[in-house]
């Protein structure tokens, strides 16, 4: 009787007798000849079932791809829509598998990938979601020299508070954290955070602390990345109205920096202080503080406030057009915002 050495199941015979499965290859090497361990299989399929959960594929990939090479836990509760306990819950999977490791860092709890995940983690992202990866290079000593942000920015906000006494620090401090945490979002070059948040956060302060009977108007412009419509518009409010109209700008989905035609046709504008300007996301208190907003472009993103006036402005994205283009466009905002200041100010 012949016997397949592929089976051990003799031909002819009864299958149901002497049945000894070993599954060989062709050479008649036993094809798990080179499996994992058992130890190793478990380990892998522990990280395997923690991976498996769509939120924590979420905040990996955000950890994995957020420019400072970390991201707090109020990064992630955003991100997520859920509580802080929650994604703390999910983030301490993670670390119980090795996949992140964490510090804490004043009241705010910082997580990165593990170096010796990095290479795993990457190509898992990299395989099923290209360009989920930020480029990372940070090496040891670099990482000793990262800048303690949370520090840095508890110090100014403590700064701040005693430029803004009618609020509570404790507001302040919120306001402040706020701010940065979605500038960090969008800028690409970590040292300009701090600055920015001091200038972002100093903004936000200001509208909290408007009083509109002994103010101003306030006009907000928004638009979607808060890179040329919006920008071009505060500025040429700020060159027309001379100080008697305060002119916010901000973006439903904040760019990482000002289109590089607006950038020029601001300095035309405004000459040095062009360079002041930045991106920045639409904030609740910036809609609060307005009396007019004006949406370019964003669609209903704006929260509607009693007493506010809302219009909305049909000109042209200049993210699309050529530098004649956003001339052009520039020429529109202008002639809209003229009428604007015009009805502001009779």
């Amino acid at each position: 009787m012949h016997v397949d050495p592929r089976t051990q199941v003799p031909r002819g015979g009864d299958a149901g007798v002497n049945v000894t499965r070993t599954i060989a290859d062709d050479t008649g090497s036993p094809a798990g000849g080179h499996a994992i361990g058992r130890e190793t299989a478990s380990a892998v399929a522990a990280t395997l079932k923690a991976l498996s959960d769509p939120l924590r594929l979420r905040m990996l990939s955000a950890i994995a791809s957020d420019p400072r090479g970390e991201s707090c836990v109020c990064d992630l509760a955003e991100l997520a829509d859920v509580s802080q306990p929650t994604v703390s819950h999910h983030l301490k999977v993670l670390k119980d598998v090795d996949v992140l490791t964490s510090e804490r860092r004043g009241t705010w709890v910082w997580y990165r990938i593990n170096p010796t995940r990095r290479t795993a983690v990457t190509a898992l992202l990299d395989s099923f979601a290209p360009a989920s990866v930020a480029p990372w290079s940070v090496d040891d000593e670099d990482d000793r020299r990262r800048p303690d942000f949370d520090a840095r920015v508890t110090r100014l906000a403590e700064e701040l508070a005693a430029e803004v006494p009618e609020l509570e620090a404790d507001v302040v401090l919120t306001t402040v954290r706020e701010s940065y945490t979605a500038l960090a979002r969008n800028t690409r070059v970590t040292s300009s955070l701090v600055p920015l948040t001091e200038r972002f956060a100093r903004q936000r302060l200001a509208d909290l602390t408007r009083d509109r009977d002994a103010s101003v108007p306030q006009v907000l412009f928004v638009c979607v990345a808060n890179a040329g419509r919006s920008q071009l518009a505060a500025a040429l409010v700020d060159k027309l109205a001379a100080g008697k109209v305060v002119a916010r700008s901000a973006g439903s989905a904040p760019a990482d920096v000002v289109h590089p035609h607006v950038r020029s046709i601001l300095a035309e504008i405004e000459g040095d202080a062009a360079a002041e300007r930045f991106p920045k996301p639409l904030t609740d208190d910036a809609v609060r503080a307005s009396d007019v907003v004006i949406t370019m472009g964003c669609g209903d993103v704006c929260p509607v406030i009693p007493g506010v006036r809302y219009d909305d402005w049909a000109v042209g994205d200049p993210a699309l057009a050529s530098r004649e283009g956003v001339e052009a466009i520039s020429d529109d905002i202008a002639r809209r915002v003229r009428v604007l200041v015009d009805d502001l100010l009779s």
